[in-house]
C-alpha cells in the first residue's frame, strides 16, 4: 500500500512550519525595528524552532519516498525470464503500481533484494506499519567458483541519491530513537527459459519468491534434480 497520507501530513506539517517561520521572521524585523530588543529574541527563538521541525519533518517525508507499507503479505514483483544463451537472461519486472523494468542478468538464478523498516511498539502504536523498498535485481551462479570468474550483473532498481531512513538514523539518532530495525532481505531461483515468477514479503519481512505458473514449476522441479 502506498504511503500517500503519511506523506501528506509530513510535507504540510513542514510546509505549515516554513509558514509560521516566516511569520516569525516578520515579526522579529518589526520589534527589532521597534528597538524591542527581547521581544526580537523571543521571536527569533521560536523562528528556528519552526525552521528545525519543517526541516525534520521535511527529511522524514523525503526519506519515506519510495517506500510502501507492508501490513500482510505483499506482491513485490512478477518476473518472467527468456533465455538469451547459456548463463544469460532477458528479465521483465512487473511491480503492482503498473511500472516495468527489463533487464539482463548473468548466472543461472536470479535475485531480488528489498529493504525492510520496522519501528519501535511505541511508534507501532501511532500507526506506522512496517515499511519495504525493492533495492535490486541481479544474477547469481550456483558454483561459488563462477561467482568468482565469470560475468556478474546487479542492476539497481531504486532511485539513486535519494535520503534514506537508515542515513538520517546515523545522523540524528536522538531524533530516530523510533527506529527499531533497518535490514536487507533477499529471495531467489533458478533461471529457466519462459519462466514466470511472483516475488512477496511476508509481514515478518522476509521476501518469499514462487513460481507463478505450474509449467514455471515443472521447470524449477526439473532444474533441482
Amino acid at each position: 500500500m502506498p504511503l500517500t497520507p503519511f506523506l501528506i501530513v509530513f510535507f504540510v506539517f513542514a510546509g505549515l512550519c516554513v509558514l509560521l517561520a516566516l511569520s516569525q521572521g516578520f515579526a522579529m524585523r518589526r520589534c527589532w525595528r521597534e528597538r524591542r530588543r527581547f521581544a526580537a529574541s523571543h521571536r527569533l527563538v521560536w523562528l528556528l524552532v519552526f525552521l528545525l521541525l519543517g526541516t525534520l519533518s521535511g527529511l522524514l517525508g523525503s526519506a519515506l519516498l519510495g517506500y510502501r507499507r507492508l501490513t500482510s503479505e505483499t506482491v513485490l514483483a512478477d518476473l518472467s525470464a527468456r533465455q538469451l544463451e547459456p548463463r544469460r537472461f532477458a528479465v521483465r519486472i512487473d511491480f503492482p503500481d503498473g511500472s516495468r523494468r527489463s533487464v539482463e542478468v548473468f548466472g543461472e538464478q536470479w535475485q531480488l533484494d528489498a529493504r525492510v523498516i520496522k519501528w519501535k511498539p511505541s511508534a507501532v502504536a501511532f500507526g506506522l506499519p512496517a515499511l519495504y523498498r525493492i533495492e535490486r535485481i541481479s544474477g547469481r551462479y550456483v558454483d561459488v567458483a563462477d561467482e568468482a570468474t565469470r560475468v556478474r550483473s546487479a542492476i539497481a532498481l531504486d532511485t539513486p541519491g535519494r535520503i534514506d531512513l537508515f542515513e538520517l538514523k546515523q545522523k540524528f539518532p536522538r531524533w530516530m530513537n523510533w527506529l527499531d530495525a533497518d535490514y536487507g532481505s533477499a529471495a531467489y531461483l533458478p533461471l529457466v527459459d519462459g519462466g514466470n515468477y511472483r516475488v512477496s514479503l511476508s509481514p515478518l519481512g522476509g521476501l518469499i519468491a514462487r513460481a507463478a505458473d505450474p509449467e514455471t514449476e515443472r521447470s524449477l522441479q526439473q532444474a533441482a534434480r
